[in-house]
């Protein structure tokens, strides 16, 4: 069951040079998405390839549209432009020959310029280089009387079901296999937002560095490893009692994927496929939490015990 995937994220200006650097592949190294393999970045390509930088290209269509009519106002909290997801699910497009995987980007950026207008979309560029080949589509949200106006273009919660209903007929018309999955609107499903996946990360990371120092505890070295340790982990500990509670409002949503994935388990292989990289990630997220949880249970009592009223101490001289 293959699925045509389609997500918006709003954007105010500020992200636009960070956006720039990860969609245009002008860092070095990529530490939070371990999935870019940089021997694979030549294999990206522009549909749309923009003139100038991200910035720019955003203020020049605001400009000229307030050029075109005084009405086009810009707020302080304005969202000035659309980073648009478009993939598929894993599977089909690992099945798919280049020339259709492009083929298949090609009609989704058609079915944009025909939504947005060809002349608000300043780039269009499709990654090869991690696991599931995606196209970043980014556009600046103008009405056809040229204001800007994210709430008129992308709409609610029930407008956002009509634009994946017209994106799968869009993109069904050429690719008939592709099937239409259930809207979030529908299904109340509460997505887990990108920087807790980050968080999740960096902690995974810092984690691995204590475990490391851990193990070079011997008998020659005991006390000053210990201090050391204990420094790392009083770092690191009030970080995960914040995440933890960043997490609790997702509670419900980490449970419900948990059951999700048993009953994925028992299904066939082609069920589990048909998930797309926004389950596997939720899947990792879950993976994480669990081995931060158990890294806090292999820490020998005595040092946790210490750690958590080094903590406590610390948090009461904040109240006081």
């Amino acid at each position: 069951m293959p699925y045509a995937i389609m997500r918006f994220e709003k954007r105010k200006g500020g992200p636009a040079s960070a956006l720039e650097r990860h969609h245009e592949r002008k860092k070095e190294q990529y530490a939070s998405n371990p999935d870019i393999d940089r021997e694979r970045s030549h294999l990206n390509y522009h549909l749309v390839e923009p003139v100038r930088s991200y910035y720019r290209e955003i203020q020049s269509r605001i400009e000229a549209a307030q050029r075109q009519n005084p009405r086009c106002k810009v707020r302080k909290d304005s969202v000035k432009f659309i980073d648009t997801i478009v993939t598929a699910s894993p599977e089909y497009l690992a099945a798919l020959p280049p020339e259709r995987v492009k083929r298949y980007f090609e009609r989704a950026l058609d079915f944009f310029k025909d939504e947005v207008g060809k002349e608000n979309i300043f780039s269009a560029v499709v990654h090869m280089d991690e696991r599931n080949p995606h196209m970043h589509l980014c556009f600046v949200p103008l009405t056809r009387d040229h204001r800007l106006s994210a709430k008129e273009v992308i709409g609610n919660r029930e407008k956002l079901v009509e634009w994946q209903d017209r994106f799968h007929d869009h993109m069904a018309a050429e690719f008939p296999e592709l099937e239409r999955g259930e809207a979030a609107a529908v299904t109340k499903r509460k997505h887990v937002p990108t920087w807790l996946y980050k968080q999740a990360h960096r902690l995974t990371g810092e984690m691995a560095e204590i475990r490391a120092e851990l193990e070079k505890i011997g008998p020659f070295n005991a006390g000053r490893q210990r201090e050391k340790i204990l420094e790392l982990l009083g770092q690191w500990y009030p970080r995960v009692n914040a995440f933890e509670a960043k997490l609790k409002p997702y509670d419900q949503q980490i449970r419900q994927m948990e059951t999700e994935k048993e009953a994925l388990a028992r299904e066939t292989e082609i069920a589990v496929y048909a998930l797309d990289r926004k389950r596997r990630e939720e899947e990792e997220l879950i993976y994480e939490l669990r081995e931060v949880q158990d890294f806090l249970d292999s820490i020998p009592p005595e040092v946790l015990e210490e750690l958590k009223a080094n903590y406590q101490a610390q948090q009461q001289e904040m109240e006081l």
